[in-house]
């Protein structure tokens, strides 16, 4: 009798939700597997800005140290969250077809601040991406720091004398949490590979990874490709205002990539259209943003690469 697949995961909602739907297309498939929950320190600290908690995958490592220590066979893991580097003895076994990869904003019903550019508002994240974004559109708001998991960023909303807050619609989409309160920020470049779902497992696991194939949705891991090697191209992390979107459309990638600064005073954006099957184009969309990048923009850039 085989072994189940023993699959990691936090015990958040959307991580529940995501570590199910990898069981369910496996079971699919015919193979017996069971969750195995796991803490991670992203969940236990709820106080400190993402950006400044210093450590690139948060998120992950403690799923990472399970798998390597042969705990689990796999873990799952929100693609957004992952460093573009993997750790050592990790590899990719599948990305799922990607949800929305756009960002929304959960309001309290009054918007006329949106269309007002002399608006002030008090507008909620913990990406320092949407922060700088947001800013750079409406640089009279105040961003403020908001933590927690789906469910208690979204009863903050009510709590505090907020206008709005942003998420990422996939994950309030897949938990059945969007409120009829929130809008598609269109306008918004989402983090690299946001809407994605990647389950990893360890680099030798070659069985594991056989059944993992029938997961793989290829336009997906084009497109995310791109904009993760855009990413590590600029050499980003959690704590820079990196944006990335990559799509197939009339039978060509397209892709759209923003460097922004923290504080939203200065952005640049490169768009660019390529064939399907081009494994560069993220890496030259960077070249390109930084040979013509503005000095602060450049600085940021730099400044990132010289700390990487």
């Amino acid at each position: 009798m085989n072994n189940p697949i023993r699959i990691g995961t936090r015990d958040s909602q959307l991580a529940l939700w995501q570590a199910n739907k990898v069981l369910q297309l496996l079971s699919l498939q015919g193979h017996t597997c069971e969750l195995v929950l796991i803490k991670s320190d992203g969940d236990t600290d709820l106080v400190t800005p993402l950006y400044e908690l210093g450590v690139q995958g948060v998120f992950t490592k403690t799923l990472d140290a399970a798998l390597l220590s042969g705990r689990i066979d796999i873990a799952v893991h929100s693609m957004k969250d992952v460093p573009t580097q993997l750790a050592k003895g990790i590899s990719e076994a599948a990305i799922l077809e990607r949800a929305s990869h756009k960002d929304i904003l959960v309001h309290k019903g009054e918007t006329s601040f949106l269309s007002n550019p002399a608006s002030v508002a008090t507008i909620a994240t913990s990406s320092v991406r949407r922060r700088a974004q947001w800013l750079y559109k409406y640089p009279n708001h105040e961003m403020v720091n908001i933590r927690g998991n789906v469910n208690t960023r979204l009863r903050k909303v009510q709590d505090n004398n907020w206008q709005g807050a942003i998420f990422a619609a996939a994950g309030l989409e897949r938990i059945e949490l969007r409120p009829e309160n929130s809008m598609e920020l269109d306008w918004m470049l989402p983090a690299p590979a946001q809407g994605a779902i990647l389950v990893v497992c360890r680099e030798e696991d070659f069985a594991t990874k056989e059944k993992c194939l029938a997961l793989h949705h290829s336009p997906t891991a084009i497109c995310v490709k791109a904009e993760r090697d855009f990413l590590r191209t600029l050499m980003g992390g959690c704590s820079t205002p990196i944006s990335a979107w990559a799509r197939i459309e009339n039978s060509q990638l397209r892709f759209t990539g923003n460097i922004t600064t923290p504080n939203g005073k200065e952005s640049l954006t490169i768009d660019k259209t390529t064939h399907p099957d081009s494994t560069t184009v993220g890496i030259e969309a960077a070249k390109e943003l930084i040979a013509n990048a503005g000095n602060n923009i450049l600085e940021l850039i730099q400044s990132r690469q010289n700390n990487g």
